[in-house]
């Protein structure tokens, strides 16, 4: 199921358990802004990127299935053209909602997904989300 651009906030606010997939030992990518943002927040973050060994204090995976606590939320950030498999991953392991961050989209990836039974949000920053979660709510949006 894609969700509707208007309502990928509600995935943050009910979702707060993330694994971000990156694949840059860069920390001026946004990944890396991204992530530090949502940890900041009170998101459980979990980093998945095989070129670091850690990221804000926390291990870095190479995998979905290394990562030693459940999530919710797949958020990627990596090139479209290795989109596929990270779904392939995703749908392995059972993640139940895959996020394609900003100019990320793939559609065959996108119907693999939504035919899997994973909720799919395309073309939005989490971060960003974040933010129009706090003002479309009082609610406290993590943990």
């Amino acid at each position: 199921m894609i969700v509707d651009g208007d309502r990928a906030w509600e995935v943050l606010r009910d979702h707060p358990r993330l694994a971000i997939v990156a694949r840059s030992n860069r920390t001026d990518r946004p990944w890396h802004d991204v992530a530090g943002y949502l940890i900041a927040e009170g998101y459980d973050v979990q980093l998945v990127n095989k070129m670091l060994d850690e990221a804000h204090g926390r291990p870095c995976y190479d995998s979905l299935a290394e990562l030693p606590e459940p999530f919710d939320i797949v958020d990627v950030f990596r090139m479209i053209p290795e989109v596929p498999g990270v779904v392939d991953e995703a749908i392995e392991v059972g993640a139940p909602i895959l996020w394609l961050q900003l100019e990320i989209v793939h559609d065959e990836a996108i119907a693999k997904a939504s035919e899997a039974g994973m909720q799919v949000v395309v073309d939005r920053c989490t971060a960003i989300e974040h933010r129009r979660l706090l003002q479309n709510t009082s609610e406290a949006p993590a943990g």
